[in-house]
């Protein structure tokens, strides 16, 4: 297994703002990474860095390249999605196709025609003709036909339906990812992904407060519904947040060994969901 992307004290500051303190994370070869964050944590600011868009201090490298030097050489290799469409009204899809055709060494056309071959797409549409779906379909065909080791997905399905999500997961896994290639998404929809999952990283306040395998999570984090008569022993155990549910307390513990959380109540895995919760309010 190789590195795709690694960051070392990696920092960006806006004026007085530090958007990014010093972060360290890696990414493998072969691996789903969530990037999950709370509006202004600075996600958007590790992908613009990733993708050579904005400067940095601190070390970077992308597929074995420096993004702020290097960037026509990595985006020859890396693919990105975002949820704002970013085709002109006008295009119509054969020229959009065409362009990318032309403009991307890696780009493959037989390819691009059979991922739209299987949607409602007709050829000759213009981009303003198409939905909010429809575009985002349009953009997973062209990303999907560029043979790119790392493709970045930044909330690529916002405002669309639960069919179009659904559908746009299940053709990146049949059809893109693979154990050479790596795929970083950003969402607020971490519900739909955490399944997809292989590894996580929690983002707050342009810090990193998680980086773990979602195998590491599941060994590490055990939540627990208590009865009444058991709270003040769930409490001695230094719970990372407690909620109420159905007039039981649940407590959600890290490190705690599993057999003595069974003696208290019952145990199950937390989501995704409710973990980011309470890294988000730790320390709080």
């Amino acid at each position: 297994m190789s590195t795709i992307i690694r960051a070392k004290g990696l920092s960006k500051s806006y004026g007085s703002f530090e958007a990014l303190k010093s972060v360290d994370f890696t990414v493998e070869r072969g691996k789903i990474v969530g990037l999950v964050g709370p509006n202004g944590a600075g996600k958007t600011t590790v992908l613009k860095a990733i993708l050579g868009l904005t400067s940095f201090d601190g070390e970077l490298e992308v597929l074995g390249l420096n993004p702020a030097g290097q960037r026509d050489d990595l985006m020859k290799r890396v693919c990105f999605i975002a949820d704002v469409a970013v085709l002109p009204k006008w295009l119509k899809v054969k020229d959009a196709v065409e362009f990318v055709t032309e403009v991307h060494p890696h780009f493959n056309l037989e390819r691009a025609k059979h991922f739209l071959n299987k949607t409602n797409i007709k050829w000759d549409s213009k981009v303003k003709e198409l939905s909010k779906g429809m575009i985002v379909q349009l953009h997973l065909a062209l990303v999907m036909s560029i043979e790119a080791e790392l493709l970045v997905l930044d909330e690529p399905t916002l405002g669309l339906d639960i069919l179009y999500r659904k559908e746009f997961y299940n053709q990146l896994l049949a059809e893109f990812f693979d154990e050479g290639r790596s795929i970083l998404v950003t969402t607020h929809q971490i519900e739909e992904v955490e399944n997809l999952l292989t590894d996580l990283i929690f983002i707050r306040e342009g810090q990193i407060v998680l980086d773990a395998s979602m195998d590491e999570v599941a060994e590490s984090y055990v939540e627990v519904m208590v009865s009444r008569e058991n709270v003040e022993q769930a409490k001695a155990l230094n719970p990372l947040i407690e909620r109420d549910v159905f007039g039981r307390k649940v407590y959600l513990f890290e490190g705690v060994p599993v057999e003595q959380l069974q003696e208290i109540g019952e145990v199950n895995s937390p989501s995704v969901a409710d973990l980011f919760v309470a890294k988000m309010k730790e320390g709080k």
